[in-house]
Formats: C-alpha cells, sequence, structure tokens
C-alpha cells in the first residue's frame, strides 16, 4: 500500500487549505481501515487531524471540526483535507496515514508534504 499527498505547498491566510491522497495497492473501501489526516508542526509534535472511515464515516479531532472536511473519490481511490481560514499556525508537515482498526495501529503513512501558510 502506498499514499501520496499533493496540493499546494503555500497557501494564504484565511484561504482553504486542500490536500489530496492517492491510495494504490488497496482499496479506500476495504473494512476495517480508516484514512487519515496528520499533521506535524515545526517544532511540535504529531497532530490528529481527522479521518474517514472505510464506510465514509468522518470524524475530526474537536479543536479543528469547525474548519475541517474530509472527503473521499472512490472512483479514484482519493481522499481529501480541507481546512479552511488557515493562519500561519496552520503551517505544518500533513501526512496522509492508513488506520488499521482492527490492529489499533498507523500501518501505512505518506511521505508527507510542506505546507506553509504565508502571504
Amino acid at each position: 500500500v502506498q499514499l501520496q499527498e499533493s496540493g499546494p505547498g503555500l497557501v494564504k491566510p484565511s484561504q482553504t487549505l486542500s490536500l489530496t491522497c492517492t491510495v494504490s495497492g488497496g482499496s479506500i473501501t476495504t473494512n476495517t481501515y480508516s484514512w487519515t489526516w496528520i499533521r506535524q508542526p515545526p517544532g511540535k509534535g504529531l497532530e490528529w487531524m481527522g479521518a474517514i472511515t472505510d464506510s465514509g464515516y468522518t470524524h475530526y479531532a474537536a479543536s479543528l471540526r469547525s474548519r475541517t472536511s474530509i472527503s473521499r473519490d472512490t472512483s479514484k481511490n482519493q481522499f481529501t483535507l480541507q481546512l479552511s481560514s488557515v493562519t500561519p499556525e496552520d503551517t505544518a508537515v500533513y501526512y496522509c496515514v492508513r488506520r488499521n482498526r482492527s490492529l489499533r495501529t498507523y500501518d501505512y503513512w505518506g511521505q508527507g508534504t510542506q505546507v506553509t501558510v504565508s502571504s
């Protein structure tokens, strides 16, 4: 299984950040897996942002729920993150990750993509 993030590396404040994760080697509708976005701001730890399950249900971090939307395109085997009203505090490396709910592990990670919020 491989995951690859794509999207702009620079976003202006107040705009919407949009990232897509393309999955190969496995279907995003396969039972047991959730497809997750995790980010790491510079000098800080990993932050779980939200996920979409194999059935299409979404879950979001409470601190980001009002600004976050995760969706999917099953025909392209992709899932997408949208984060609105960004500020420089949203500058981070963003990862798409597969979570195995049965094993309770994050077993496959994308390489990560740097997103900088700056005017």
